[in-house]
This record gives structure tokens, C-alpha cells and sequence, in this order.
């Protein structure tokens, strides 16, 4: 299948192959330097925080089905008040075993995570993540993603709750969230973009099916817009981050290739940002401290978060 041509063009006008040398893995998040960092601490005012994490449950887990293998948390317990000492009444322990999926919930996406035409990320080819996992471009090159978080409500520019099933977020979008925030977005900032599409999650209106089709997302035009203001990372409040049913019939889910592997941009789905996008519209600060780093899951092509914005 060839390549559509708009996905080419901008494919060749964002890539960061080599930026910043032959063996980086890292992509984007070189971008967050100690001058990055120091902003983002100085976003800090009220010392409000606000965990952007889902709930790890299986009856809160938020797959349907659509992804094989990617199931929802299960927690299972290996010790009950088990003694630990001759005497049953002195110390007892209790312990639990979780299994999930790395990407089931609120997570960050390696950027070894999709590839196309045999290569992710810099060129190394597919072959470099096995059955062992990400021998290249894994989730555990990640050891810290702390920065400054700028919130791009989209759907209160429009002056919706929530975008319509399957709108396609243009740059002009996230040009009024911007204006909305009254912030220019700076290199090394990590961007976070609110559809309002958890509100399909709510327990009153819980519908996992609304929540991830039709989705509203962001387009191949945005991946210009970050990378012209060198964006660290990216993440949204939707399942699948980019709008779908996919932008174009030829082409499927193009702005991941075009940020993990053309741009190196790591990208977060599922992120719970309604709280926080209350707080900052009450008060108008849209910048803060956002710690995001990963578990160091070797090799790992995703990894589970919960995320804290400090104000």
C-alpha cells in the first residue's frame, strides 16, 4: 500500500533522526534540560496536586476488547494475615500480586512501540524488539520525565464539555487552547491536550464503547505543531490519542508513526484531566509541574502512570 502523500510530506518535514546523534533513544525528551526543569518549578504557586492516573481495577479497567491481549488490571492476593514468626499473634503479613497490561490504563508509549517500513525511532530497525522485548527505544530509557506541564483544553476553547465523537484536532485548535491558557508553549514542555472524552467514564454514564469509538483526536497537521515548538511529549485523555475512526482510508493510526517513530516524540493516552482542567480554568494558570516518569520496566514497550500536576 503506498504511503499517502500527506503523511510523506509531513514525515519528512518533522523527523529527528540524528538530532541528537546516531545511538539516542531518548527523542524529544532530550528537551527537557535543567533550564526546562527550573520553569517548571517556578510554575508551582498554590502547591495544588492532582494525580492524572485511572484507577487499576479490573471493574474499572477501561479495555473492551478492541486491542488483543491488552486486558484490564487483575489484583490477586498470595497472602492473607499469613504469620510470619512463631507466634501467630505477633507479626502477620498480607501481599498481592497485580497483572496488566503495560498500556491497559493511564501510560506512556515507548517509542519502540509501532514501527513501519522496518524501523522505529532513528532508524534501528524492528528487528531490534523481540520476543525478549525493546532491546532499542524501551520504556526504560525513560528514568525521569519531570517537566513543565502545559494543559491545551480543546474542548473549553469550543466551548464544549466534550469534542464530538471523531473531530480531528487541527493546529488552529490547539492554537485557541493556547490563546485560551494565554501561554506559549516552549521547548521542552510537556503538552497535555483535553478532548473531554472522560466523561464517557463516568460512573453514571460509564460506556466503554463511546469512550473509544468514534474518538476525537489529533491529526497529521499537529505533528508540524509540535514539532515546531519542540514539544517534549504528548498526551490526551482518549484511548486511542490520535482522532479516530483514522483520518485518512489509506493510511492507519499515521500520527503514531509520526511521532514515535519519525519525531521520536513520546505519547501518553488515557490521561485523567478534567480535575485538573477545572483548576486551571478557575484560576487561569494552565502551567505546572508535572512529574511523569515511568516504572523502569526493562525493555519495556510501555509503562503505566500516575502522573502528578503540582500548581
Amino acid at each position: 500500500m503506498p504511503v499517502a502523500d500527506a503523511f510523506s510530506e509531513v514525515a519528512a518535514r518533522v523527523r529527528n533522526w540524528g538530532r541528537w546523534g546516531a545511538e539516542d533513544e531518548l527523542g524529544t525528551l532530550n528537551l527537557i534540560d535543567d533550564a526546562a526543569r527550573r520553569r517548571a518549578a517556578g510554575a508551582v504557586v498554590s502547591g495544588q496536586a492532582f494525580a492524572l492516573g485511572l484507577p487499576l481495577s479490573a471493574a474499572e479497567g477501561i479495555q473492551a476488547g478492541f486491542i488483543e491481549g491488552r486486558t484490564n488490571p487483575s489484583r490477586t492476593m498470595i497472602q492473607v494475615n499469613l504469620p510470619l514468626s512463631p507466634d501467630p499473634e505477633w507479626i502477620c503479613a498480607s501481599e498481592d500480586v497485580l497483572t496488566l497490561a503495560t498500556q491497559c490504563a493511564t501510560h506512556w508509549d515507548a517509542l519502540a512501540h509501532v514501527s513501519y517500513g522496518g524501523v522505529i525511532y532513528n532508524g534501528y530497525p524492528a528487528s531490534s524488539v523481540s520476543e525478549d522485548g525493546a532491546a532499542r527505544c524501551g520504556i526504560h530509557r525513560l528514568q525521569t520525565v519531570i517537566g513543565c506541564g502545559v494543559l491545551l483544553d480543546v474542548a473549553r476553547a469550543k466551548g464544549l464539555d466534550v469534542l464530538e465523537p471523531g473531530y480531528p484536532i487541527m493546529p488552529d485548535d490547539l492554537d485557541a487552547a493556547s490563546a485560551l491558557a494565554n501561554v506559549e508553549v516552549e521547548p521542552g514542555d510537556i503538552v497535555l491536550v483535553r478532548t473531554g472524552q472522560m466523561v464517557h467514564l463516568a460512573p453514571d454514564r460509564r460506556n466503554l464503547i463511546a469512550y473509544t469509538w468514534p474518538s476525537p483526536g489529533l491529526t497529521i497537521e499537529t505533528a508540524e505543531w509540535f514539532r515546531a515548538r519542540d514539544v517534549a511529549a504528548v498526551a490526551t485523555d482518549t484511548l486511542v490519542f490520535e482522532v479516530f475512526p483514522t483520518q485518512y482510508e489509506d493510511i492507519y493510526l499515521p500520527v503514531h508513526l509520526l511521532h514515535l517513530v519519525e519525531m521520536g516524540l513520546t505519547q501518553g493516552q488515557n490521561w485523567v484531566l478534567d480535575p485538573l482542567a477545572e483548576a486551571c480554568a478557575a484560576d487561569g494558570r494552565y502551567r505546572f509541574l508535572l512529574d511523569a516518569t515511568p516504572m523502569p520496566l526493562t525493555e519495556g514497550l510501555g509503562s503505566p502512570l500516575n502522573p502528578v500536576a503540582l500548581r
